[in-house]
């Protein structure tokens, strides 16, 4: 009795009506993280200049690339599931094929909040990146999670698609271009990363090389004043040391 799987405890329509709910979700908070990107954007422009905000608008830019072929991925994830039921359902409903194949079904449901999730994580760890004092890091395993999570949306969908289904094609050629647009958004921080420790390291150098001069600067004037001094004290030129 324990063993059965949860599904089996939740009413048929339920569950296929959690599969569209959850789907939906996750291209609400798909839709969000595009919207809050572009707020971080002019908020960027706003507020940094220079090589801080060249390297911004690179990771942000990065960023909405990915979150766009995620979302073309959740689109064709839904197009293909559409059509596994279409085909496999025969006389029953829909809520009854997801019933059926209970634990498919939950491999959709766990694998699109996941989705939803990772995209949340991400415009998360770019506003700490971009607008705060968050670490580069943090993007960059956000990046690694939400590439993990759609191969997850695409092993889910495509275990009962046939092999010749033109969206199977679509959603494994969806599936590259996010891996492809996550491993942008880690190029450019890792690179944006590096542009700001140089210009913070130029800026260092600098400000020693002024510390420096100062001292020297200071060290002669004591000398002649030390000189001046001793000039005196000789009663004339001759006491003075030559230059």
């Amino acid at each position: 009795q324990e063993l059965r799987p949860k599904s089996l405890d939740i009413k048929q329509e339920e569950l296929g009506d959690m599969v569209e709910k959850e789907m939906a979700s996750t291209s609400e908070a798909i839709e969000d993280a595009v919207r809050r990107i572009e707020e971080m954007m002019s908020q960027a422009r706003n507020e940094s200049s220079g090589v801080k905000l060249e390297v911004n608008e690179r990771i942000l830019n990065s960023c909405t690339d990915l979150m766009k072929a995620i979302r073309l991925l959740v689109m064709t994830s839904t197009n293909l599931q559409k059509e596994i039921v279409e085909s496999g359902r025969g006389a029953a409903t829909t809520q009854e094929f997801y019933a059926k194949n209970s634990r498919w079904t939950e491999g959709l449901i766990s694998a699109s909040k996941a989705v939803g999730w990772g995209a949340t994580q991400l415009v998360e760890s770019a506003d700490r990146v971009v607008l705060h004092m968050g670490k580069y890091e943090e993007l960059i395993v956000c990046s690694h999670e939400i590439a993990a999570s759609t191969a997850q949306l695409v092993a889910a969908s495509k275990v009962k698609a046939e092999k010749s289904s033109r969206n199977l094609g679509r959603l494994q050629e969806c599936s590259r271009n996010v891996n492809e647009m996550a491993a942008n958004v880690v190029a450019s921080t890792k690179s944006g990363q590096e542009q700001i420790e140089e210009k913070d390291t130029m800026d260092f150098s600098g400000m020693s090389l002024i510390k420096l001069k100062k001292e020297e600067m200071e060290t002669q004037v004591k000398v002649l004043e030390l000189e001046k001094r001793l000039g005196g004290a000789g009663g004339g030129p001759g006491g003075a040391r030559e230059q």
